[in-house]
């Protein structure tokens, strides 16, 4: 599914103490491996969410992690802040609990706080291996949760029952309306002046069109037009921290992001030039690129930097080095609070749309990737045939290689093609996806 035709996906968190078995059933749902580590290359990030879909119906999963008890008398400090974050973002709740164990306090203390929402919760009561496990299942109906749902994450027994109840309990995605502008997030961390940012560009010289509903939680988009180009600025007020929270909370923080990312077409990453990118910045940049979004870098607090002319090299060198696994992105150098080059973000973000909406005719993809065979052909249990390449899709620009041998075009040598494809037609700020496909 293109990323543009898919709208915004519902998101359905998994919740519940450590070792309940939520990770695995996060990789059951998924058909992945392991809820914990990306072996991306270039940046070392918690891979703890998925699009995955299930009976037509797509929508993000979420393995929240242990939710670890601060003391020995239950959920307190961030515990509760991370449950109470998991649970505002969710459009769904999955509630994992442990039939060897039986209900806990720190289960009864979840399922009190889950009860105060007005989210959708289902209750997977995971490790019911056989039919005689299912005989325990029932003494967490004094959870107040509605009905147990018996599972094994292991086995993978009562995993479809559950998920038939999960596309139930989420809304649908709405189809595209048309096109209303060019949908651009302005993300980054706390104080790097997201808000003054966007106060900026709609005060400066520029038609408001409306402001209409976005999410299930109504925040509100921004339409705008510059310059001819209709632009909507996504709502992005759900990244702040919450002020009692002095750490702890990336984790949630970084899912109100995803939902901003998967909802635009162009993500703007604000960075405090002062300070420079942080942890955080690479986890939003990796959730963009692995959406297929395009990334624009945007140092704010420019005019708070003692500059010489090799100051702005300097910067683009730095996001090189930090972000290696997306090396495509263009910067712009801003001061929110002066007004220095805001409305280049813009443009700058029409550009990079344009860009990631490029289609490049056959004939000339295929010249452009033989070329680069013949410089590095691709090596498997033997030298691999490159046979001809086609563009099949476009924000992300996609390309499906075929070939004699799928598995020797890898990642590392998808990512060589992909950048002999930025050397001949730019792309500048946009992923590229190359698909290989054995072809006898």
């Amino acid at each position: 599914m293109s990323s543009d035709a898919r709208g915004q996906l519902p998101i359905v968190a998994i919740v519940g103490r450590p070792n309940v078995g939520k990770s695995m059933l996060f990789n059951r749902i998924t058909g992945t491996r392991t809820a914990v580590v990306d072996d991306q290359p270039g940046v070392t990030r918690d891979r703890n969410y998925h699009e995955t879909e299930w009976s037509g119906r797509p929508f993000v999963i979420v393995d929240t992690g242990g939710l670890v008890p601060t003391d020995q008398e239950g959920m307190s400090g961030m515990v509760r802040v991370q449950a109470e974050s998991a649970i505002e973002e969710a459009d769904a709740i999955l509630f994992v609990v442990d039939r060897t164990t039986g209900p806990s306090a720190v289960d009864t203390e979840i399922a009190s706080l889950l009860r105060r929402s007005e989210k959708p919760i289902l209750l997977a009561v995971n490790k019911v291996d056989g039919a005689a496990g299912e005989l325990d299942v029932h003494e967490f109906h004094q959870l107040a949760l509605g009905d147990p749902i018996p599972v094994s994450a292991l086995h993978g027994r009562g995993v479809g029952d559950l998920l038939d109840l999960v596309i139930r309990a989420i809304p649908e995605v709405p189809p595209e309306e048309g096109e209303p502008g060019i949908r651009v997030a302005i993300l980054g961390r706390p104080n790097v002046g997201k808000s003054s940012l966007v106060n900026r560009i709609v005060g400066q010289d520029v038609v408001i069109v409306d402001s209409s509903p976005g999410t299930t939680r109504d925040p509100i988009d921004t339409a705008l037009e510059l310059d001819g180009q209709r632009y909507v600025l996504v709502d992005t007020a759900g990244l702040r921290k919450k002020s009692r929270v002095k750490r702890g909370v990336e984790f949630f923080s970084a899912m109100r992001a995803l939902r901003a990312v998967e909802r635009s077409d162009v993500v703007v990453l604000v960075v405090d030039a002062t300070e420079k990118l942080s942890s955080q910045d690479a986890r939003i940049a990796g959730f963009a690129e692995e959406a297929g979004k395009g990334i624009v870098i945007a140092f704010n607090k420019w005019d708070l930097i003692e500059k010489d002319e090799r100051t702005a090299g300097e910067f683009v060198r730095h996001v090189e080095d930090e972000l290696s696994f997306v090396p495509y992105l263009p910067v712009v150098h801003i001061s929110a609070l002066s007004g220095q080059r805001v409305r280049r973000v813009l443009t700058i973000a029409r550009d990079v749309y344009e860009e990631a909406s490029k289609r490049i005719p056959t004939n000339e993809v295929n010249e452009t990737i033989l070329k680069a065979v013949e410089r590095r052909p691709p090596r498997g249990g033997h030298r691999a045939n490159v046979l001809y390449a086609t563009q099949v899709d476009v924000r992300p620009p996609t390309f499906v290689v075929f070939t004699s041998d799928a598995g020797a075009v890898d990642h590392n040598y998808r990512r060589y093609l992909a950048n002999q494809l930025r050397t001949e037609y730019g792309f500048v700020g946009t992923p590229i996806r190359i698909i290989a496909r054995k072809r006898r």
